[in-house]
């Protein structure tokens, strides 16, 4: 039986004997003496009281697919930021790679990669009802938390900021006019340590304040063996205070502020090889890859190709992934009864700032390097928001209606300073060497150009009665191996990228009430975006221009091929001196209606069924990264040419860099049952994305494209390596990605000390079989030939979470003991948005677990847990290792390597952690 079939079965198995639950208290309720009190009573397994539609109802109510996950239930799995409700909620799963900036949430397999920052999240983060401008911010520790809600499917007739396939809402404890507090110690391996507690209390009969604060501490999972130190460390604090001001029962006014600093570095990744994936078998084997003999030949410890789940990783001399964050905001929320409608204005800034030093290549090797601090890669978005809400009823009751207005503007500022390393020439053309087929007698590392004084000489033409394999054309080739070989600690130096985003909209949400059983609900929103792009280059690589120069003539000739790898290599990415002191600028704007209808149906007090159908959206914009300007090779008039300038400029080729708007029309079915001691959530759904925003990484850049399908059969030329062929009439271009599937999510409470429970989800998430680049019909980048037909990236087929909490009495000493679990089985999935098979991932369990004693009312407890219980080894994505292609020949051909030689890297899942808790309450 294969792994995924056996966890398939597990799954199953879960499903049967179910050990998942999430927390049926009130939403409001708090571990502690009150929530004592209140389980004296024995609620509906479904009363979790949510706020999803803007209104406080059960989540059996609410005739949309929610997930709810209580304070209580993050409190016993260690969830301190979003990633933990991976396993709480199945429809999610949430992932960082290169910088824990670039966190990424899927929801349904749909999600956006956060490696590039000027696309928006496809799953928007709110945290108490103000919009965070990527979901990788989420990342940040939250505090105490009351509730998180997980809204899945297109959301925008009920929230500020729209979004395309769901939203993540974090709802943080408020202050109390009932003096109290918590304090929380942590200490595991890796020499763990996290502080946190709060305080609330009255000031005056109107007024109440809250202070939470949390201090963390950890060793890297990663050892840097280089520079003698950890990765993927955790260094941060954060704080937040509140005011609650309310001068009668109709006025609330809730003031925040918070700040988080994070100094870690962060992210390490390590080789994969055959042990991870089968289809990676050959690909780090010296006699068979040359560009694993170009690593080795430069200083790249042969320790660096083997056992990746060792965690040792081999950094360049001197090259770190330090990086500071630091994010803080100010909100103020208020409510306010009218009489016949309430009033809700939420006004927010935050200013969100992270460099990040990296060694981008991931290798010994010195390829390519972002120093850290002031010549990091640093981003910062400042954003204003106002959101106005006005609800109330009307004719009887038999309307609840709610009109609201959106406003927000947003820069964002990328600084890069992206370098070629000190061994980037040497190793440019080490490669060259074995990708043109020279013999191994010219392959000379330690010599200029790495070629041999003799493979230089017959090159040259200086050899008697020896051909040079470049004819007279040798001398030229010499040369540009020359000039490339001097291509060293030369690039960006500041560039910079600014982009101004000012949107607003009106929404409105209405409940009909045709009966006192069934409801119809009526959404619309009216949304306009408007993006100004300017960026500024300054680069140093002056060795770009002169090897152009030098080789374009060569490349309508039959040594083409030989001229174009040393004219790319050269200018890798659009770094070039060309573009020293040059400024570009654009700008796009755009509307969109989208909305919801809702049908739904209390045939009794325990059941809700329901039917919708939802349009979404996500702001189409601009790709942060120049190397979208233009390929480095490219014809004009038939000519085959390499500079801006025969392009007319930059400028001329700005348009390069846009993307348009994402749409997803989502139909859903699905029923609700809640008893005292059952609930079952089963909601089924069919979703179509038009222009779904695609973010890859190919080995060398970054590509953006949208995504899109064709009605007529393009007869495999989008599955080919030629970017020209597979257009489409525009006429026959619609939705280009399909996600079906079902979810199932059930508690049981037989008893007031044990919740049990499950959450299931299948789904087919995948692109159609004849795919185009945009709503314009354009043919698909030959480098995302793998898609048609195929599932998307981190989209598993199958996964299912699951929860036990049993709390149960210790005699009658008013102590008790908790025992608590939860697991997520996950199908097998692809995790490279170009699916690559090299980057798939198999099926895999994850539990986590807490047992302890808590004193009585819960004044005190004393805890264990573990987290990744069982040390499950799995990558969360796989990559193209920067640059590090070789010679595409034997046996790297076939489906088995779409990418040649060319070898992957992986950022690793966390290990095994565990430690022990101290709480106390008063």
């Amino acid at each position: 039986m294969s792994k995924s079939c056996w966890l398939l079965s597990a799954a199953l198995f879960v499903f049967v004997a179910p050990v998942h639950a999430q927390d049926t208290q009130s939403a409001s309720s708090t571990p502690g003496p009150a929530a004592a009190d209140a389980s004296d009573q024995t609620p509906n397994a479904g009363d979790i009281i949510v706020t999803a539609t803007r209104r406080a109802e059960a989540l059996s109510d609410v005739p949309i697919a929610v997930s709810a996950v209580s304070a209580e239930s993050l409190q016993n799995s260690g969830a301190n930021d979003i990633r933990q409700l991976n396993q709480l909620a199945p429809s999610l799963l949430v992932s960082s790679t290169g910088s824990e900036a670039n966190g990424s949430a899927r929801i349904r397999g749909i999600g956006t990669v956060g490696d590039n920052p000027g696309l928006e999240s496809s799953v928007a983060v709110f945290v108490d009802g103000v919009y965070r401008s990527r979901s990788g911010i989420g990342l940040n520790e939250l505090g105490e938390v009351d509730r998180i809600e997980v809204l899945r499917g297109p959301q925008g007739t009920l929230f500020g900021r729209n979004a395309s396939a769901g939203l993540i809402h974090i709802i943080t404890k408020k202050p109390s006019f009932d003096f109290g507090g918590y304090g929380e110690f942590n200490y595991g391996n890796y020499n763990y340590i996290r502080a946190a507690g709060a305080v609330t209390g009255p000031i005056t009969d109107q007024l109440a304040a809250r202070l939470d604060a949390v201090y963390v501490k950890r060793d890297g999972f990663y050892h840097d063996l280089t520079n003698k130190t950890d990765v993927n460390d955790r260094n941060r604090y954060f704080i937040r205070g509140q005011l609650l001001y309310e001068p009668s029962d109709d006025i609330s006014v809730r003031l925040i502020g918070d700040y988080t600093h994070r100094d870690e570095k962060c992210c390490g990744a390590v080789y994969i090889d055959q042990t991870v994936n089968p289809a990676n078998a050959n690909l780090l084997d010296p006699t068979q890859n040359t560009i694993i003999q170009t690593l080795l030949a430069l200083g790249e410890p042969a320790a660096a190709f083997s056992n990746p789940f060792s965690r040792n990783i081999y950094p360049s001399p001197g090259r770190t992934y330090k990086g500071i964050t630091k994010d803080w905001g100010v909100s103020g929320e208020v409510n306010w009864n009218l009489g016949g409608a309430n009033l809700t204005s939420i006004t927010a800034y935050r200013d969100y700032k992270s460099n990040q030093g990296s060694d981008t290549d991931y290798s010994f090797v010195d390829i390519l390097y972002r120093a850290p601090g002031s010549s990091a890669y640093q981003r910062e978005f400042r954003t204003f928001s106002q959101e106005l809400r006005l609800q109330g009823s009307a004719f009887d009751n038999k309307l609840d209606w709610l009109v609201g207005g959106y406003f927000a503007h947003e820069k964002l500022n990328l600084t890069d300073n992206l370098k070629f390393g000190t061994q980037y020439g040497r190793f440019a053309t080490c490669r060259l060497v074995g990708a043109f087929g020279l013999p191994g007698s010219f392959f000379g590392p330690g010599s200029a150009g790495c070629l041999t004084p003799t493979g230089r000489a017959v090159l040259n033409g200086q050899v008697p009665g020896v051909a040079s394999p470049f004819g007279a054309a040798g001398p030229l080739i010499v040369a540009g191996f020359d000039r490339l070989d001097s291509v060293n600690n030369v690039g960006d130096n500041n560039a910079n990228y600014r982009q101004t985003d000012t949107n607003f909209a009106f929404f409105t949400h209405n409940i009909i009430h045709l009966t006192d059983t069934f409801d119809v609900t009526l959404g619309a929103r009216y949304t306009h975006d408007r993006k100004k792009f300017a960026a500024a280059f300054n680069n140093t690589n002056t060795v770009c221009p002169a090897q152009q120069t030098a080789l374009t003539p060569l490349l309508t000739g039959p040594l083409a091929a030989v001229a174009g790898g040393l004219i790319n290599l050269a200018c890798q990415g659009n770094s070039t001196s060309e573009l020293n002191g040059v400024n570009i600028n654009d700008h796009r704007g755009e509307s969109e209606f989208t909305g919801t209808v809702v049908a739904s149906w209390k045939p009794s007090t325990a059941w809700l069924l329901y039917a919708s159908y939802s349009r979404g959206y996500k702001a189409g914009g601009f790709n942060l990264d120049r190397s979208a300007l233009k390929a480095p090779i490219f014809v004009v008039n038939g000519v085959p040419t390499t500079t801006f300038a025969a392009a007319g400029g930059a400028q001329a080729l700005v348009h390069n860099l846009q993307f348009a708007q994402e749409v997803n029309d989502a139909y859903e079915v699905g029923f609700k049952y809640s008893s005292r001691m059952f609930s079952l959530n089963v909601a089924a759904f069919h979703q179509r994305f038009s222009d779904f925003q695609l973010n890859t990484f190919n080995g060398s850049v970054f590509l953006v494209q949208n995504v899109n399908g064709c009605s007529n059969d393009l007869a495999g030329a989008d599955r080919d390596t030629s970017a020209a062929t597979g257009s489409c009439p525009k006429d026959k271009v619609g939705p280009g990605v399909l996600s079906s599937g079902v979810e199932i999510e059930s508690s049981i409470r037989p008893t007031r000390d044990l919740s049990i429970g499950l959450g299931l989800t299948v789904a087919n998430t995948r692109y159609r079989h004849d795919l185009v680049g945009n709503s314009s019909g354009v043919p698909l980048d030959p480098a995302l030939r793998l898609l048609p037909g195929s599932k998307l990236s981190n989209a598993p087929a199958a996964v299912a979470t699951g929860s036990l909490t049993w709390t149960p009495p210790i005699g009658d000493t008013g102590l008790t003991g908790l025992l608590y679990i939860d697991g997520r089985v996950t199908s097998d999935y692809n995790t490279g948005s170009d699916l690559f098979p090299q980057k798939k991932q198999d099926g895999y369990a994850i539990v986590n677990g807490r047992i302890g004693i808590r004193g009585p009312k819960e004044l005190w407890a004393i805890e264990v847990f573990a987290q990744n219980m069982f040390n499950q080894k799995y990558a969360q994505v796989a990559f193209n290792s920067p640059f590090q292609a070789g010679r595409t020949i034997a046996p790297f051909t076939g489906a088995t390597y779409p990418g040649g030689s060319q070898i992957f890297s992986a950022f690793l899942a966390e290990p095994r952690t565990y430690g022990v808790t101290v709480r106390t309450r008063f």
